[in-house]
């Protein structure tokens, strides 16, 4: 009987572990992923074109390695715009960090942009 003891708190001290461990991978990938954002565009349109690239630039400069942009094509994809609640285009959805946030238009006042994500510029010096 001690030896079924002695193994349930084994057990027990594994299955606390286990349950331990997932916690700190998940702030991991979470880290890498700070902002969740998703461009709605439609199709190869200018105004598509320079939103994209606007955002590219902006993420690239001021969330390196934290950020995940999935592109959206309503052309392609129009049922998305419903389920998202798209009224124009091209819109830039923030799911993460919450709350979720929308802009519109080809984000090129990257100022706007900025304060719309909540992104704090990085230190010019350094």
């Amino acid at each position: 009987m001690k030896r079924a003891a002695s193994t349930k708190k084994k057990v027990t001290r594994a299955s606390a572990r286990k349950a331990a461990s997932p916690r700190p991978q998940r702030n991991r990938a979470s880290a890498a992923t700070d902002y969740d954002l998703v461009l709605f565009i439609s199709g190869a349109s200018e105004r598509s074109r320079v939103a994209l690239a606007n955002i590219k630039v902006i993420a690239n400069e001021h969330l390196k390695g934290r950020y995940r942009l999935s592109v959206v094509d309503l052309y392609q994809q129009p049922q998305r715009a419903r389920e998202h609640e798209i009224i124009a285009v091209p819109t830039l959805v923030r799911r993460l960090p919450a709350p979720l946030r929308r802009l519109v238009g080809d984000l090129s006042d990257g100022d706007r942009v900025m304060i719309g994500l909540d992104i704090v510029p990085k230190s010019r010096n350094g």
